[in-house]
């Protein structure tokens, strides 16, 4: 099994190229089971969970072809598979975002539940209740989810819904969005999800010709059409694999320009990050972020965008583990995202979790250790702390990185970092 090896107490400096995001391009891969015309995505990231989304759609019926080379994905045709399995769908629970569009276009799905996670329960609950007040028929049984649209109903189609969100949630505002595109009549998706991910599905399906209101606020009107055609979109930039390499850049007080980034991506990490004493700027190519001085410790708290990403906490924390004073870190979206802690205390931090929230007592250094990943985010804030750490450090269990990162022991190498993936 692959591990990396990182030798700690270099500065990083110069320019790493930020690839388009994984938490968008899932999403707009489903895109593709609602027309039969070609779906092409450009700025298409190299992930184990992109290729997986792949065999998934592949699956399906249509055919798939991913040139990692162009960083192209092309989606072609229509399907004539409606089942998503359980094999698939255990590797990642973005699969249940096939569930809207199957039933939108073709009436039928039948897809596995999702299951549990290291990182929380995340139920789809909320995804079932919206597509049953579009009219859907769901049935539960022996771990999958069988839905259906009634054939005297409007044809066979969905139709439109008031939909009130009890939380913001991420994936049923994207399956949910994709479904009511095709739906018969006018849905409303009310506390919908605002993350920049949402903003761009909801984009390409505009160019697919679909009808929406209110891009980018918590309320989507979406008008349903007959048809969608193909198109060609551009994946935006991953803004989680951006804050990671901001928080390993100032870690190691070093400057770093993020190129293809925008400061509105971040969200309310813009503010953490300059709180705690790294400069970010807005450039032509990207984003330029250093560290002033030292680092400070910064209270922040998990939450929808534009708050603070949860996809981010254990990152920071990392960098709040060698900063003055202490911080306290809440999660608020994931009930068990504080698995990297003891990982982060075998090189030295001084964190002490209780529930929801964790104290960080900044130290002013890390020692290199053996530590184990234990999950995506988890894994790459070992990565952090190791880059700031006196000696070596190794990293187990970096497959949960291939998940997220692509080629980050290569990007980081770049830019100064001692490391290198070792195998076996």
């Amino acid at each position: 099994m692959d591990r990396i090896r990182i030798r700690g107490g270099r500065r990083l400096e110069g320019r790493i190229a930020i690839g388009g995001a994984k938490n968008a391009a899932l999403p707009l891969m489903a895109t593709g089971l609602l027309t039969q015309a070609p779906v092409i995505l450009t700025n298409a990231p190299a992930l184990a969970d992109v290729a997986t989304m792949g065999h998934l759609i592949a699956q399906h019926g249509l055919t798939v072809e991913h040139d990692r080379d162009s960083r192209r994905i092309l989606l072609d045709g229509a399907a004539t598979q409606f089942e998503a399995p359980y094999d698939l769908v255990r590797k990642m629970r973005a699969s249940i975002l096939v569930l809207g569009p199957l039933l939108a276009r073709y009436g039928q799905a039948r897809v596995s539940l999702p299951g549990g996670c290291a990182i929380g329960t995340r139920p789809v609950d909320l995804h079932l209740k919206g597509l049953e007040q579009m009219g859907a028929v769901i049935d539960l049984d022996s771990g999958y989810i069988n839905a259906t649209v009634p054939k005297g109903q409007n044809g066979g189609r969905l139709k439109g819904a008031r939909i009130l969100f009890p939380q913001v949630s991420v994936g049923a505002t994207e399956n949910l969005l994709m479904a009511a595109t095709l739906a018969e009549g006018t849905t409303q998706l009310i506390n919908a999800a605002r993350e920049p991910e949402i903003t761009d599905l909801a984009n390409c399906l505009i160019s697919m010709g679909a009808r929406i209101e209110g891009v980018g606020s918590d309320r989507l009107t979406i008008h349903g059409v007959d048809s969608l055609h193909g198109t060609t979109h551009a994946i935006l930039p991953d803004r989680i694999e951006a804050g990671t390499f901001a928080c390993a850049g100032a870690i190691t007080g070093g400057e770093l320009l993020l190129e293809g980034m925008t400061l509105d991506l971040f969200g309310a990490c813009t503010r953490s990050l300059r709180e705690a004493g790294v400069e970010m700027i807005q450039e032509e190519d990207g984003v330029r972020t250093r560290r002033l001085n030292g680092l400070h410790g910064v209270d922040v708290m998990t939450e929808p965008f534009p708050g603070f990403a949860t996809d981010m906490q254990a990152q920071f924390m990392a960098l709040m583990a060698v900063a003055e004073g202490a911080s306290m870190i809440t999660e608020t979206i994931f009930e068990n995202r504080f698995m990297h802690v003891p990982e982060l205390a075998r090189m030295g931090a001084r964190i002490n979790a209780h529930g929801s929230s964790a104290i960080v007592r900044g130290v002013k250094r890390l020692s290199g250790a053996p530590v184990m990943a234990t999950d995506l985010r988890a894994s790459v804030s070992l990565i952090i702390a190791a880059l700031a750490a006196e000696g070596e450090t190794t990293v187990n269990r970096v497959y949960h990185l291939d998940r997220g990162y692509e080629r980050i022991e290569e990007k980081l190498a770049g830019v100064g970092a001692d490391i290198a993936r070792l195998q076996g």
